[in-house]
């Protein structure tokens, strides 16, 4: 890959930013956009902006193919059977509420359980903390262990009959432990449960395919995978989403409103009530044009090496703790003695360098970790081994500047 030639194609990554060239390592919260996408945002609204599936005039008709082609560009990139089975959301946080509110609200009762773990991102905790209060059923953790991975023993014994639901992340945004969310799975199916796996941290950096996890839903946002903010996908089996209620009513997503009943339209437009996110969706599908050309394999080979150029360079300096196993995904989440984060990210910011501070939105996994907050530095397709070097002495820079804490 050439990353050189990558970063050419992101405008914003071509500044300065207090008086230094800009270090993005933000791009687990969201991450940058490439010209194609941009220009592809900005054709829709200049060419052929027009509202979808309703009308018969021409704009209409561009962009309902555009719209639809979107899906079906979703559908190849995650490997699904069906374009049915692709249903556009505003996101990750939309798509597991949907599933929380429609499925689960159906199939649970007191004594079920629904099964997730301590290092959940607040999405994929609080909408299933919500409907089982609501239903009576028990919400369950499969146990971490102390560097922040899952055993399959321990799955299988948090998995049990009762269980009726798992919803686990693939890649954790905080400890970039990849999750054997396959292997999950089985335990899953083996109990008669069925399997969410949140993806927002994995679709954008490696290939996936549905069919192969064997997910009865997964999920992913648009924004972390070069594409715009307020688009996202559930993928769901299409005998379950049949078989689902909506949970949002209105326009398009019906197929005859009489007074006092209305039935509703087939799979995936039952679940898309309302003016979709149109423009959204054909900037997804530019994103996934542009990551597929470039090849998803490559992108996760980089961001490998640089997590593990990452993780060497900066276990050299003292008061370093690293959060995480030591094969992850390509981010490191760390503090540095006893400097707060958000102050560290203050100091890397003078300098240009782009990173987050706070609990990440998995304030249980930060009290499993026994700190109130860390640093994260998350690394993409865009980003150098030079980068790196830049935040290590920016590191070294905040020590300096917190001498008394050392």
């Amino acid at each position: 890959m050439d990353v050189k030639a990558v970063r050419e194609e992101f405008p914003i990554l071509h500044q300065e930013v207090n008086g230094h060239p800009l270090v993005y390592l933000d791009s687990s919260a969201t991450s940058q956009k490439p010209l194609k996408v941009i220009e592809k945002l900005e054709e829709y609204y200049r060419g052929y902006n027009s509202n979808v599936h309703r009308g018969v005039h021409t704009l209409g008709t561009i962009a309902t193919d555009e719209y639809e082609g979107a899906r079906e560009k979703v559908r190849r990139f995650i490997n699904a059977s069906s374009t049915q089975e692709v249903i556009f959301t505003r996101g990750t946080t939309t798509a597991i509420n949907t599933v929380a509110a429609s499925y689960g609200r159906a199939n649970l009762s007191e004594g079920d359980e629904v099964v997730i773990t301590p290092m959940e991102h607040h999405s994929n905790i609080i909408p299933w903390q919500q409907i089982v209060k609501e239903t009576g059923a028990t919400l369950k953790y499969i146990p971490l262990q102390p560097d922040g991975t899952i055993l399959l023993e321990d799955a299988r014994a948090t998995i049990t009959s009762n269980t009726k639901i798992v919803s686990i992340m693939h890649v954790s945004n905080v400890l970039g432990t990849i999750n054997p969310v396959k292997e999950i799975a089985e335990i899953a199916h083996d109990n008669n449960a069925v399997m969410l796996v949140d993806g927002a941290q994995s679709a954008p950096h490696m290939k996936i395919d549905v069919q192969d996890l064997d997910a009865d839903f997964y999920t992913f946002s648009g924004h972390k995978m070069c594409g715009p903010t307020g688009i996202g996908v559930l993928y769901g089996k299409k005998a379950l989403l049949e078989n689902m209620e909506p949970v949002e009513f209105g326009g398009e997503m019906i197929d005859f409103v009489n007074l006092y009943d209305s039935t509703w339209k087939e799979l995936p437009w039952k679940f898309e009530g309302g003016t979709p996110i149109i423009a959204g969706a054909v900037g997804l599908g530019a994103a996934i044009d542009f990551l597929t050309d470039i090849g998803l394999d490559d992108i996760k080979a980089h961001e490998e090496k640089l997590a593990a150029y990452a993780l060497h360079e900066m276990n050299k300096i003292d008061g370093m703790q690293i959060y995480g196993p030591e094969h992850r995904a390509g981010l490191v989440t760390f503090n540095l003695a006893d400097v707060h984060p958000h102050d560290l990210a203050t100091v890397l910011d003078a300098e240009g360098i782009a990173v987050r501070a706070g609990h990440h939105c998995a304030q249980p996994l930060m009290r499993w970790l026994e700190v109130s907050a860390t640093a994260r530095a998350s690394f993409y397709l865009y980003n150098t081994e030079d980068e790196i070097d830049r935040l290590v002495a920016g590191l070294q820079t905040t020590k300096e500047y917190f001498g008394d804490v050392f």
